[in-house]
Formats: structure tokens, sequence, C-alpha cells
């Protein structure tokens, strides 16, 4: 089988996306650029950090100001790079292990406001209506305007038990909406699966983390074991997935390819630039596959979804992607703290960046519900009509006798799903054609 130990690279997890662990300051130490300083803007800071220190209405310490520095000169880069504190920096670490506290969405910033890339499933976010896209505007009373993202996620989280109020703007809502959601400790489960019809597997995984490839692994072999040894299709679902461990994301791609690039990284410094390729060996032989995703799929599950697409793999399924194609290194410092920076752009096997600009599906679907019709409703038939003429060339079928019948688990999800039920449907028909042309 399979597995993410093949890789010799590892990237944890993040509150939004996928990056890396690197050694410190080191790493930058011999680069040309860094041997230059540029002294008269050190000039400047330093006569603003003295005029803080000497005017400002109340006292602030030298660690204070040259904290909130630092800060503000990761969060003027771009959204995802930042400073942890050794307090951000543990919860950090705690995160990568599918287990911790909060409300369980995956978050980032976007024109000051904090925006929800999607809520994880089975938590309180999610429960409470949390949606991808949604923009949190106050937590609680507290304004988000201006605040960083780590101080948002660490006002979020609490004690598990107590409620927070978000106050979210929605797009195609007129006013805010005002949602209270009790925080818990949130497990996250990151490979779920079942089977849709005799044949067809449906595989979830809601986000990579450092062992979901032998998980993913893990639910392939025990769906065929129930379905006769083997699986006519399958539909893997990435919606909502914001991202995770490039790894994982990588042993997933793998796991339904034969062969070939699976993604690479390119970026300034030499250590930026890696790729991963396929190794022999499809889990599922072949068998057809659907990918579903939407705008709450983010990152790695982009890798994912974009690896299989360029391949000619798998369907891709749904709405078009979040496009977030850019890796985060992560850099502990000699205090415990670490930053975290924005060091390469990730490209799908064709040298597709999706940064900005997300995976877009094969087959587009609209977002819309099924709703149930009456089911003592039945459409009129030739059949049923008095006098009707036979068929001339077969016996009379008999009146079909229709019974209240339970559904099974897994065509109950297809009957409620609108898009896994059109990805399942197309599994179906893709079988009926390469039966006919074999």
């Amino acid at each position: 089988m399979k597995s993410s130990s093949r890789f010799i690279l590892i990237l944890a997890m993040g509150l939004v996306l996928g990056f890396s662990f690197g050694m410190g300051s080191s790493v930058l130490a011999d680069r040309p650029e860094s041997k230059t300083l540029p002294l008269e803007e050190l000039r400047t800071f330093s006569e603003i950090f003295g005029k803080i220190k000497g005017d400002y209405v109340e006292e602030v310490t030298d660690e204070q100001l040259l904290e909130y520095a630092i800060r503000g000169m990761l969060s003027g880069l771009d959204p995802h790079s930042a400073y942890m504190n050794e307090e951000e920096f543990h919860e950090l670490q705690v995160g990568t292990s599918g287990e911790f506290g909060g409300l369980g969405i995956e978050v980032g910033m976007e024109d000051g406001f904090v925006k929800v890339v999607s809520p994880i499933d089975d938590t309180p976010a999610q429960q409470a209506g949390v949606k991808a896209g949604d923009l949190v505007i106050r937590l609680d009373e507290a304004p988000v305007k201006e605040m960083d993202l780590s101080e948002a996620v660490k006002i979020m989280r609490g004690k598990p038990g107590t409620d927070i109020t978000l106050t979210i703007v929605r797009d195609g809502v007129d006013k805010p909406l005002k949602l209270t959601i009790t925080r818990d400790i949130i497990k996250v489960k990151s490979v779920k699966s079942r089977t849709l019809e005799d044949g067809y597997g449906y595989l979830r995984i809601t986000n990579f983390q450092n062992h979901t490839t032998e998980h993913v692994e893990r639910a392939v072999s025990e769906l065929k074991k129930a379905n006769g040894g083997s699986l006519r299709g399958l539909v893997l679902d990435l919606r909502n997935n914001p991202g995770g461990v490039l790894g994982a994301a990588v042993g997933v791609a793998d796991a339904f390819l034969e062969k070939g690039l699976v993604v690479y990284t390119d970026g300034r410094a030499s250590d930026s630039k890696l790729s991963f390729n396929a190794t022999p060996e499809d889990v599922v032989k072949r068998a057809p596959i659907v990918v579903l995703i939407n705008s709450g799929s983010a990152s790695a599950s982009e890798i994912v979804a974009g690896a299989l697409q360029d391949h000619k793999r798998a369907v891709i399924m749904g709405t078009p992607s979040f496009g977030k194609g850019s890796v985060q290194t992560i850099f502990p410092m000699s205090n415990s703290t670490a930053v975290k920076l924005t060091t390469a752009r990730y490209y799908t096997p064709s040298g597709r960046s999706i940064q900005a600009e997300g995976i877009e599906p094969d087959i587009t679907l609209d977002a819309l519900t099924f709703t149930k019709v009456d089911d003592e409703f039945v459409p009129l038939k030739e059949a049923d009509l008095n006098h009707h003429l036979s068929n001339g060339s077969q016996e009379e079928a008999q009146p079909e006798v229709i019974e209240d019948e339970k559904l099974e688990e897994g065509e109950s999800l297809a009957s409620q799903d609108y898009a896994l039920h059109e990805a399942l449907t197309l599994l179906k028909g893709l079988n009926i054609l390469q039966a006919r042309t074999e």
C-alpha cells in the first residue's frame, strides 16, 4: 500500500493552510539580501521607536513595541505570513494533532476582517450555521477590524463550554447575522467513508492531517471489502476542506495515480524548490473517480484536485475552489516563538498556479438543494390506460408492487445532497461507457 512515509518532507497544518517547519533564521543567513542593512530606514525606525517610548499616552515596554513591529512587518506582506508568540506557536503544534479547543472554523483575513474559509464537519460552528465565505465583523462586542488573525483566533478559541457571539456579513443577506456558538473540544476526524450503492464508494476528507493518507488507504480497503473486493467508482468529497499537511495531500493524490508529477513548489530560496512524484499502484485500480469541490476547498485540497485533473484521472465537479496556492514555512525562533512566512507558490503538474485563481471544475454545479416530492403521486404510463395495446413481442408485464421501503444510509445521503447525487449519476454513466468500449 502507498504510505505518506514515502515523502521526505512533511508540511504541517496551520489556521488555513499548509506550511513547512524550517530550522530558524539561519535558513536565511547566507543570502545576499540579508547582508545589506537599510541604514536610513533603520534610523527612521529608531526615531519612531523613541518617540513612542517618550510621548505615547501610556507606558509601553520595549518588548511590546518590538513584538508589535514584528507583527506589523509580517502582516503587511500577505494574509498568511505572521508572527507567533510562545503560546500561539504551542497552539499551532497542538492543532496539527487533530484535536484542539474552539469553534471549528478555518479562517483567514480579508480587508481587515476574519474570513471563514470553511467550517469543519461536526463542530459547533458548522452546527450553528457558519458558512464558507462568511466575514466575521465582531467577536462578542469587540470589532474585528484592525485585529490581527492570531488575536482573533485566540478570542474565538477560549474555554470549552463557554459561548461567543459572532456577527457575520454574508453574501446575499441584507443585514449582519448574529450566531451564538458554544466552544468545544474540536476532534477532527479527517476521513469518512461509506457505500453509496452496490459497487460505488464515498470518501470524504475533512482536512489533511499527518495520518490522512493511511486513513484513506484503510477506508478504500474497507470499501472494496464491503463491495465484493473492488469498486466500480468512487466519489472523493473535498468540499469545505481547508487544506492542511502538504505531505498528506501528496499521499492522497498518489494513492489514485500510478506515475507522474503530483505537485511542485517554487520560490526564491533553493530549499523552496520541491517536486513530488507519484509511485506505482492505484488503490482503486483505475475505477472512475469524481472529485467534489467548492469555494471552501483550499490549499491541500486544491493540490489533490489539480493533480487528478491534470492527469485526467478524475472528473472535478462542483464550484471553483478557494485559490490558496502559497506555501508557508514555519521558522522556530530561539526564544520559543516562531515566524510563519510565505516562501513559495505551488503548481499543479501542468504548471498551473492556483494562487488567487483556484481550481475550475470540469462540471460546474449550481448551489441547489433537493425537495422531496409527494411519494403518493405516480405518473401515468401507456400500460396504465384501459384497453392499451399489448407489446406483442413479450408477455405482458405484471403491475409493479411498490412497498414502503426504508432508504439505505448511503442512498439517503445521495438523495439529500444534490452534488453527490450528480457525482454518483456521472460515475454510473462512465461505467456504462467504459463497458461499451471494452
